[in-house]
């Protein structure tokens, strides 16, 4: 019945847009929406340090109020990062942790991301808190090798995640829902490193919603050069934990924990057993 109440909103407005976009008044007013909407920030304070993000719907505004409670573990590893470093944040999304990094570290941030619905939010946040300095947007996809695949979406939302580059698998390891798709290019983390001249990092925070171990199998070379990773790793999904845990054991790095916010045990939607992995070198 919720879903029947929805569609009917979904056609009521969307019949609405189509009659107005026929007037002058129509298309200004849509034009009037449209930029107050993306002009729209939200405000988000932690540990003494002001950020601004642009929210023009209520999926990012949900990024921006849990900043503090969804993922203390990542805020607390960033926190660690040596000023300066050099940072690859891969799966950025809108940037958060980009520019956590940044601002709070002074970290030098390669943001890898493909989504052409995020890439715009993105850019508008890091102008926001003036880091344009300091960050610099890969819009490419990391995966094992170079080349062009399809970028299989789940959602076509500013903001949207769950998403994944060349597999038809998600983060669980099971057929994605997919809903609209792309074909872009793809590379190893080491053509970042030979080919666009991107810095060997310092450290690496993963997030990309399924092929981790196909990212780290496709960068084993700059795996020995970090000093650290945070990666993302769901335990149901074997194939990815057991060669993520492979191939940075190889790398000659360490567990050292893994944890998950109260925020997230407590998810309905199958997160419970999706961990972030903190690796160092001893």
């Amino acid at each position: 019945m919720k879903k029947l109440i929805k569609n009917v909103i979904k056609n009521v407005i969307q019949l609405i847009v189509n009659l107005s976009s026929r007037t002058r008044i129509g298309q200004y007013l849509e034009t009037l929406i449209i930029n107050s909407l993306m002009e729209r920030c939200v405000e988000v304070l932690h540990e003494g340090m002001y950020f601004k993000f642009s929210a023009p719907n209520a999926l990012c505004k949900w990024r921006y109020e849990t900043f503090s409670s969804k993922e203390p573990e990542t805020l607390e590893w960033i926190n660690s990062i040596p000023m300066r470093s050099v940072l690859w944040d891969i799966g950025a999304n809108v940037g958060l942790y980009s520019i956590y990094a940044a601002k709070k570290r002074e970290c030098k941030t390669w943001a890898f991301e493909p989504s052409v619905f995020n890439l715009e939010l993105l850019a508008r946040n890091i102008y926001l808190n003036e880091l344009t300095d300091n960050i610099c947007i890969v819009p490419i996809a990391l995966s094992d090798k170079l080349g062009s695949s399809q970028m299989h979406m789940t959602s076509t939302q500013w903001g949207g995640a769950l998403s994944t580059f060349g597999e038809s698998y998600g983060w669980d390891g099971k057929t994605i829902q997919q809903v609209f798709e792309f074909k872009t290019m793809g590379m190893c983390m080491m053509d970042a490193l030979q080919m666009l001249a991107i810095p060997q990092p310092d450290y690496i925070k993963m997030d990309v919603d399924g092929i981790e171990h196909l990212i780290l199998k496709g960068g084993s070379i700059v795996l020995m050069g970090v000093k650290g990773v945070l990666i993302e790793v769901n335990d149901d999904f074997h194939e990815q934990a057991e060669q993520c845990h492979s191939l940075l054991t190889k790398a000659g790095l360490v567990l050292k924990e893994k944890r998950h916010s109260d925020y997230i045990a407590s998810n309905t939607q199958g997160f419970q057993n999706s961990y972030n992995q903190i690796w160092s070198r001893d």
